[in-house]
């Protein structure tokens, strides 16, 4: 009898190996199209090294959504209970069984122990392969895509995986995923024409501006012209000196080349608020990030002084300003190295990432950052506005997913983290619509929503402006000028439930008179953006001169800044900080406490877009905030 316990662990064994050999391949991934820029240039070098990554799926990820409304929820009796790094840690680490499952498979491939390394964050398995060897593992094909500014990327249009990984596994990199940064490396020597696409992961939003500022006006009658920090005040009602700076943060993250110039945030704080003149942001250096001043131009510096002269005068001398600057002037970097610095569990290998997708450091090319990658290095802020972004069809389902739950991993540590809409209406980056065949056009009539956008875990930002001809004693309207207000339906995910009867009362007595193949029409998707704060004619001292700026980009920080004064004000009396708002900002308890915009819509895709409705919209979301209702409410909250 005492051989029985031995007898089934043999058998199991047998068992596992049977499943392994006899469990048939299935289509893991499968890309749409090509993004914009790129092109298909050749086939893989079949002796080329690839270093395959697979994302192991993390356990109780499904639950994800329930532990954040636990401490998001107005209702909930653990509202504001936010989680330590450690508790989130051990709550979604892989489990044994899939590290054991993808290891094992591996091995049976000829990939052993010295080839195939768990990483140390438990989340990832790297192997070291040829091409050859990869295209047999992932039953697919490897080619070689250039962008137009000569950057290239390695990648395939899908990839296989046994039917008994397949649940172990998130997604493999590189394979279909085009999230690559296009680095300075990788075009001319010429700054010209390259800031966009450097300073933006993935080439995303990036403010706009129609010149300089011939008359500078400074006063309440002239805010339909020109927006300024007294503007905003009276707009929102923000009249408040912090009270626990000590305790409170807000954070602002940048991607070298984008840089401020301090003689720029001193012009600003001159004449809009002079007891912030010599005062910089705290910065915080993610991968040799650093204020660059090689290059200057708006391309270069009209977001970051755009960002920083309004988070930090609207918030006030008193409450100090962090700035994430992420990547260094030859490598760059994407959202992926800012998260791994926030937070080190989302690191992948040895804290780095993929090389094809990210930035990798120590630089291993020479002559960039030499220091190694940070890796839970940065604190995150209470606030983190960041004004990029990526269209949502840029990348899969599975990559977008394991993105969107690291934001809802920073929900449960208490961080509000806000994303900007995009600035085409319901058209992605650069005004390109989706076509039939999945392919990118200008002439395409398909909407294209933004990521991080849509993943639900996030507070998205769309624009509103101050209508021609009228006040800030006036609704505001959907902004029609320059941009338009980013916003619509996902086409990956679910909608949520704290958003689901503002977004049905919507559907119900709004729905959109649009052909169902233009845009997702199910009536169960993300809806997006969830507020809205002004982003039209901007006042911002760029390089010696003040400009005109427009873009869902001036909307963010502004209601960053908000935020954090509302988060003062609760730390102030011992409390928590306000975290993952959408289930509050949603709720019943929260009615009426935007200013609701029904005026105006978000043209795009050769169509008129939506249109800015009473209640939510997907123009505006619930509107722009109301500070002292905000407040009140809030300090109502434990």
């Amino acid at each position: 009898m005492r051989l029985l316990p031995s007898f089934v662990a043999l058998a199991l064994a047998l068992l596992a190996s049977a499943d392994s050999f006899l469990s048939p391949y299935r289509v893991h991934e499968r890309r749409g199209h090509i993004p914009a820029g790129w092109s298909y240039d050749r086939k893989h070098d079949n002796e080329a090294a690839i270093p395959l990554r697979f994302a192991l799926k993390q356990s109780n990820i499904d639950a994800i959504g329930d532990y954040l409304m636990e401490v998001s929820h107005p209702e909930s009796a653990t509202y504001g209970k936010h989680w330590t790094a450690g508790e989130v840690f051990r709550k979604f680490s892989p489990s044994t069984e899939s590290i054991g499952t993808v290891l094992t498979w591996l091995e049976e491939n000829g990939f052993d122990s010295s080839r195939a390394k768990l990483t140390r964050n438990r989340g990832w398995i790297e192997v070291q392969a040829t091409v050859e060897e990869a295209e047999r593992l992932l039953q697919t094909e490897y080619h070689v895509y250039s962008h137009e500014t000569g950057h290239e990327h390695v990648a395939c249009d899908s990839y296989h995986l046994p039917e008994h990984v397949q649940s172990h596994v998130d997604f493999v990199t590189p394979t279909v995923h085009f999230d690559a940064k296009i680095s300075k490396r990788s075009t001319s020597d010429s700054p010209e024409g390259i800031a966009r696409s450097v300073g933006q992961p993935g080439q995303g939003t990036y403010p706009k501006t129609t010149g300089e500022v011939q008359s500078l006006l400074n006063q309440l009658e002239d805010c339909d012209q020109q927006i300024t920090p007294i503007c905003l005040r009276a707009l929102y009602g923000l009249v408040y000196e912090p009270l626990a700076a000590d305790k409170n943060s807000y954070g602002i993250v940048e991607y070298t080349p984008q840089a401020y110039l301090q003689p720029d945030l001193d012009m600003f704080q001159s004449t809009f608020s002079p007891d912030l003149v010599g005062v910089a942001p705290n910065m915080v250096s993610i991968d040799g990030g650093y204020a660059q001043t090689e290059y200057t131009g708006f391309e270069y510096n009209g977001e970051s002084d755009l960002d920083l002269e309004y988070a930090m005068n609207l918030v006030t001398a008193a409450q100090p300003v962090t700035l994430y600057q992420a990547g260094d002037m030859v490598e760059g970097a994407s959202f992926n190295n800012f998260l791994d610095a926030i937070d080190g569990t989302y690191c992948t290998f040895e804290g780095g990432d993929d090389p094809t997708q990210d930035a990798i450091y120590p630089d291993p090319y020479g002559g960039g950052y030499e220091g190694p990658e940070d890796c839970g290095t940065a604190k995150p802020t209470n606030v983190i506005s960041t004004s990029y972004s990526y269209n949502e069809a840029d990348l899969t389902p599975f990559y977008t997913a394991r993105q969107c739950s690291e934001y809802a991993k920073l929900g449960l540590m208490g961080v509000t983290v806000l994303y900007s809409s995009g600035d085409y209406g319901v058209a992605g980056n650069g005004g390109y619509c989706l076509t039939s065949n999945g392919t990118y056009s200008l002439n395409g009539t398909i909407f294209n929503p933004s990521f991080p956008g849509t993943c639900p875990y996030i507070t998205s930002v769309g624009a509103t402006q101050v209508n021609p001809n009228s006040t800030v004693y006036e609704p505001e309207g959907a902004c029609e000028q320059v941009i338009y207000s980013g916003g619509g339906f996902s086409n990956y995910f679910a909608m949520p439930d704290y958003q689901k009867t503002a977004v049905e009362y919507y559907l119900t007595n709004y729905y959109p008179q649009y052909p169902p193949d233009i845009w997702n029409a199910s009536g169960t998707s993300r809806g997006f953006p969830d507020i809205a704060a002004n982003g039209a004619n901007y006042v911002v001292a760029i390089d010696g001169a003040f400009e005109l700026v427009y873009g869902t980009s001036c909307s963010s920080p502004v209601s960053g800044a908000i935020l954090t004064m509302v988060n003062d004000a609760r730390l102030a009396v011992g409390k928590s900080p306000i975290g993952f708002i959408n289930p509050t900002i949603y709720s019943p308890s929260f009615a009426g406490v935007f200013n609701d915009i029904t005026m105006g819509g978000n043209q795009g895709c050769g169509t008129a877009g939506y249109t800015a409705v009473p209640g939510w919209d997907p123009v505006t979301g619930l509107g722009t905030p109301n500070f002292p209702k905000l407040l009140a409410k809030w300090l109502l909250l434990p």
